[in-house]
């Protein structure tokens, strides 16, 4: 992991083993924000209601899908809301039966949505993607309809999907053609939803960060409200399949948008994010997606200065092939049924979603805690980021009435006086008074 401020180092000869380290932990006088995270972050899915017409090949049922929401907790979602299916003959725009599932969603008010206004018209010449001026206009009519169809329900929206991996295939997606539709849309978008933020980016995989510095250096962060990005680490060696290794690239990608923007704390959206349990060469177990999904939400309460929002792709498996990478990303499975994941990622956001500040420290090599302030009482989640590498940690000073639980567990247990356990599963510790704990950490014996 790369986190904002220097590792602690922790030499190699140090004889772990024999040392108990005491870690202090001294309470922020003022909070970092006057709000909760969950009123300044959204932390929501990707769903699949705005793709496959009427009935969903993938199993998405607006009824169900709504409901998985409510349990989660979670404030917002990301789906697709294809030009084609809302602009039809006549230039007629609205919601049409092909859009049924996804205006289900959007109207339920379950939560906010994030929709992607994307792909090309097949009435419309030169329109995939978009390269002449009458093509963009027409986009940008559209873009402007599908913002003041959805209106009440606070959307965002994100100007097309992985536009940069079209490009490997198509020239016509180059960084000139995007920035030229960012403004034309950006603009017709305002105009209806003033408030509705307006993303570019929506960058897929791009080793060395080639396209997305074309795309940055072009201008465009001047016609949008934030930049948002698809992080994904599945097909990297066994090792490398960590939120760590996420968190590393978000913040190279951060520092290059704050030096594009001027500003530091330039809006940043994590529009896709997630690990497959696929049964072959490139899945994780569901126990590592769990944790892993666990740990990224932990850690994101630290970034809310600049990170604005994170999508976890995606709520539910796509299919039914055990092997197949796409149809397994899912926080459910594709019965419905939830995979460890689910509560991982309901309890580990119903534990920091009050927090008012929250900062990232190590306790020792590759052992992270996440220490959180809240109106009712400190918090602190730690993890190891080597599955192997054991610790255990107790508080220190023996307060009352601290518990602590792992993001799965039904109820949490007495904190006071016992050594917990550490391991990639984020342990969940809560105090009653205002001071977050202060900590003892050990080797596991």
């Amino acid at each position: 992991m790369a986190p904002l401020v220097p590792r602690t180092l922790v030499r190699d000869g140090l004889r772990l083993a024999s040392l108990i380290a005491s870690i202090v932990l001294p309470v922020s006088v003022c909070a970092q924000q006057a709000k909760p995270l969950g009123a300044r972050f959204l932390l929501g899915v990707g769903t699949h209601q705005g793709l496959g017409g009427p009935v969903s090949a993938r199993g998405y049922v607006p009824a169900e899908n709504v409901a998985q929401i409510k349990q989660l907790g979670l404030n917002t979602f990301r789906d697709d809301f294809p030009w084609s299916d809302f602009e039809t003959g006549g230039r007629r725009m609205g919601f049409t039966p092909r859009l049924g599932r996804l205006e289900s969603q959007v109207r339920s008010g379950v939560a906010r949505p994030l929709l992607i206004l994307a792909f090309g018209h097949h009435l419309v010449p030169n329109s995939s993607p978009p390269t002449t001026d009458e093509a963009r206009q027409r986009f940008a009519d559209y873009a402007a309809a599908a913002a003041q169809s959805v209106l009440p329900q606070q959307p965002l929206f994100e100007l097309w999907n992985e536009w940069n991996l079209a490009a490997k295939k198509d020239a016509a997606f180059s960084p000139e053609n995007y920035l030229a539709l960012a403004q034309v849309a950006r603009p017709a978008v305002k105009r209806v939803a003033p408030n509705a933020p307006f993303l570019v980016g929506a960058l897929g995989d791009d080793p060395g960060w080639t396209w997305t510095e074309k795309m940055l250096r072009s201008g465009i962060l001047q016609y949008a409200d934030g930049a948002s990005i698809h992080l994904y680490n599945f097909c990297m060696g066994p090792s490398k399949r960590t939120s760590a290794e996420i968190i590393d690239r978000l913040t190279a990608f951060h520092r290059l948008v704050g030096q594009a923007s001027g500003n530091p704390d330039f809006p940043i959206y994590v529009t896709e994010t997630g690990w497959t349990t696929a049964s072959n060469k490139c899945g994780v177990s569901e126990q590592a997606q769990a944790d892993n999904s666990a740990q990224l939400i932990l850690w994101a309460s630290t970034a809310a200065r600049w990170l604005k929002g994170m999508w976890l792709y995606e709520l539910k498996d796509s299919g039914q092939n055990p092997s197949d990478l796409e149809h397994n990303f899912g926080l459910y499975r594709f019965d419905n049924s939830p995979k460890p994941v689910a509560c991982a990622v309901q309890g580990a956001w119903a534990f920091i979603r009050s927090s008012l500040s929250a900062e990232r420290r190590e306790l020792a090599s590759g052992v992270v805690s996440i220490n959180a302030s809240t109106t009712s009482g400190g918090r602190i989640a730690v993890w190891s980021e080597t599955p192997d590498r054991r610790y255990e940690i107790r508080l220190k000073g023996d307060p009352q009435g601290a518990s602590f639980a792992m993001p799965c567990d039904q109820a949490a247990r007495p904190a006071s006086g016992v050594w917990i356990p550490v391991s990639s599963t984020p342990v969940l510790i809560a105090a009653n008074d205002s001071a977050v704990p202060a900590l003892e950490i050990r080797p596991a014996r």
